[in-house]
């Protein structure tokens, strides 16, 4: 049996959906069972990341561990406790998602969110690995309804180049991980084939749509009203802020051979994974 954390979210509700294709036995944590779709033959189990009791009785029965504890600056005990919780149930393998940029000294903030947890990996006594991607190309589905409409999408973060990495990538170096001992003890720093601005991707998504894509430019107090008015603290929304300077500086013009090392294959490329989602961005 192996437990997936954040089993509706970007990665790890892929992370279901491979491991189910494989024939492995899932068991999907999600606040809400009854709404969660799963691929037949997944389990689900009630419970969040912050719910420590429902966590350890997800747990029960498990011997690996995709573990999804961070979603803002708030989760470093959480995160912890997830590895604790796995050590404490007898989970023999856990595979923790954490963040390019985790550890470096010119990323204060959002840079330490993920120390805790990859801290409590390492000492736990498991067979680990840690996982690192880069920024997702998902990301770009914030712009879907203003390219539907035909006005320019805010782009609330910095222009800098990153190394844009495919969720299925990441994904499938999961699943890799949880089925594999060989990745044990390893750190991978997941990114796609080539590093790229917000810019650039606009510029594909336009020669795919066959019209221009335009972005607004947000000076940096319009960005960080726009990370208020999302909803985000001032604590998180200054942590993006500080991130979004990094790339601008060319801190985040990453690109590793990771994911081709662990798939045997290339990365997929922006223009892949704008290609596969294009219904997105033309509403057909």
């Amino acid at each position: 049996m192996i437990l997936v954390t954040g089993a509706t979210g970007t990665i790890g509700s892929e992370v279901v959906r491979q491991l189910a294709a494989r024939g492995e036995k899932v068991r999907a944590l999600t606040r809400d069972p009854a709404a969660a779709r799963v691929p037949s033959g997944v389990e689900t189990a009630p419970g969040h990341h912050r719910d420590r009791a429902s966590v350890e009785a997800a747990m029960a029965g498990a011997e690996a561990a995709f573990l999804v504890g961070v979603f803002g600056p708030d989760d470093a005990e959480h995160d912890r406790g997830l590895v604790e919780a796995a050590r404490s149930a007898g989970v023999r393998r856990i595979v923790k998602l954490s963040s390019i940029g985790t550890g470096d000294a010119r990323l204060p903030g959002f840079g330490t969110w993920h120390l805790p947890g990859e801290e409590a990996a390492r000492a736990s006594g498991l067979e680990w690995t840690v996982l690192r991607p880069s920024s997702f190309a998902s990301n770009t589905l914030a712009w879907a309804e203003a390219v539907r409409e035909g006005t320019p999408a805010a782009n609330p973060m910095s222009d800098g180049r990153q190394g844009v990495v495919d969720p299925r990538d990441v994904s499938e170096v999961a699943v890799n991980a949880l089925l594999d001992p060989r990745h044990a003890g390893h750190t991978y720093t997941l990114t796609g084939p080539e590093a790229i601005s917000a810019g650039d991707q606009a510029v594909v998504l336009g020669e795919i749509l066959g019209r221009p894509v335009e972005l607004l430019r947000l000076t940096p107090e319009q960005r960080r009203e726009q990370l208020l008015g999302a909803g985000l603290g001032a604590a998180y929304a200054d942590s993006l802020m500080a991130s979004a300077r990094f790339i601008e500086e060319g801190g985040n013009a990453v690109v590793t051979e990771d994911v081709p090392q662990v798939l045997g294959r290339p990365a997929r490329s922006y223009r892949q994974w704008a290609l596969d989602h294009e219904a997105a961005f033309t509403g057909e």
